[in-house]
């Protein structure tokens, strides 16, 4: 059985829509080389990413003796979570629903 490292993030601030754009980039690198494309992304989703990759490797190193510089991003998804909703008024009584849209992100990792 081949060893994975997995993180997850759950209820993350951001719509699973954003998030798919950051993440369709990365996947499949090197675990290094995502980490450098992240951080200079210039996207909201970025920051959000870069730490769940940060995570998953140290999840790899610590947890399952894994080598850091062999890891690779072979999964990484994101679903939609809980979308919160809430009311903002309008003109003559009316009230309109705002959703704020939450996401579930995860990512696997595996040695090469």
């Amino acid at each position: 059985m081949e060893k994975e490292a997995r993180a997850y993030l759950h209820d993350a601030r951001i719509s699973s829509r954003k998030v798919k754009i950051v993440i369709d980039t990365i996947r499949g690198k090197k675990a290094e080389e995502a980490l450098a494309i992240l951080k200079y992304t210039n996207k909201a989703a970025a920051p959000i990413v870069y730490k769940l990759v940060k995570s998953a490797m140290a999840n790899a190193v610590n947890n399952h003796n894994m080598d850091a510089s062999r890891l690779v991003i072979s999964e990484i998804y994101a679903n939609q979570g809980t979308t919160m909703k809430r009311i903002m008024p309008r003109a003559q009584g009316r009230a309109y629903q705002i959703r704020k849209r939450t996401s579930h992100i995860t990512v696997v990792l595996k040695e090469m």
